[in-house]
């Protein structure tokens, strides 16, 4: 059996882990591939490439983009949901940190 940091299912758990081709993402999220290239255009995800070239979304990429969708959804142009999107991710990850130095100055 192999060590189990190698173990294929391993990536069935990684958020991280860039599982999905443009099609799939863009039929598990109801758009279309124009609109995952314009996320990408806007910086807000970045698909990492397959060896053939093909792009390959992650499930926190997909959750990003489709924060991003029901922006679009409601009205608001691409580029600034995905300012919007951008944000809102770096104001959790403040709340995160802060969180986490409070826990450490309690102890």
């Amino acid at each position: 059996m192999p060590p189990s940091s190698t173990r294929p299912t391993d990536n069935l758990d990684d958020d991280d882990y860039p599982a999905f081709t443009m099609g799939r993402a863009a039929e598990m999220l109801s758009t279309t591939p124009v609109f995952l290239r314009a996320l990408g255009e806007n910086r807000l995800i970045t698909p990492l490439r397959s060896e053939g070239g093909h792009r390959r979304y992650s499930r926190y990429q997909l959750r990003i983009a489709a924060r991003a969708r029901e922006l679009v959804d409601q009205g608001t142009k691409i580029e600034d949901a995905c300012r919007i999107v951008i944000l809102e991710d770096q104001l959790e990850e403040a709340q995160r940190i802060n969180e986490e130095l409070r826990g450490t100055r309690t102890r």
